[in-house]
């Protein structure tokens, strides 16, 4: 029993932190303009403690996106079609890469400072290596498809933290449009491949 009330505790600061850290993103235009003392003292705890928890910023900035990317991750993995994994690839890349999208212009702040964090490189976060190998095992089973590692790659630049920012920050662009802009291209791209034929009579 007496264990439990620290661990009570713990996770009672971490829910506080992440919400308190939740806040002041989408509160703050630049994502640089939120400090760890900033998130602290939102959050009613000392800086102590949120060292402890998430080590340094950018594993602060980590859970807050994977506590954010939660309810999409479910669909991934468990989810009915489109997203679901029981979908047609086609259909499964293109809302991916849709979901991936949408995602970061809900979390605008958040996902470009976590790209834009640590070595500057979003291709050494985990959450990069997830999307790249669901959309590479995806584009592996498109017949006539080359290449499915580099056209993961290729696919997933579209969607980039500083690109979303560029389109619907400075450019101003209307979410739908930025939606559909990416779903031309992603079929564009899909379609470059060798088609099947028609089916053979019987």
């Amino acid at each position: 029993m007496a264990e439990r009330k620290p661990r009570k505790d713990a996770a009672r600061n971490r829910e506080a932190v992440l919400a308190a850290a939740d806040a002041l993103f989408a509160r703050r235009e630049s994502p640089e303009d939120v400090t760890m003392a900033d998130v602290a003292a939102a959050a009613g705890v000392g800086k102590g403690t949120l060292f402890r928890a998430f080590g340094d910023r950018p594993g602060l900035l980590r859970a807050l996106y994977e506590a954010r990317l939660e309810p999409v991750r479910e669909a991934v993995e468990s989810g009915p079609p489109p997203l679901g994994p029981t979908s047609p690839p086609r259909q499964r890349v293109s809302a991916l890469l849709d979901a991936v999208l949408c995602f970061k212009l809900d979390n605008r702040s958040l996902a470009l400072a976590l790209e834009e964090g640590g070595t500057g490189s979003p291709y050494q976060a985990e959450h990069y290596e997830r999307w790249h190998g669901l959309l590479q095992a995806a584009l592996e089973q498109i017949p006539g498809l080359p290449d499915s590692d580099f056209t993961a790659h290729a696919l997933l630049a579209a969607t980039r933290a500083d690109l979303v920012e560029h389109l619907a920050g400075q450019g101003a662009a209307p979410r739908a449009d930025i939606r559909a802009r990416l779903a031309n291209f992603t079929a564009r791209v899909l379609d470059s491949g060798p088609q099947p034929g028609p089916a053979a009579e019987d």
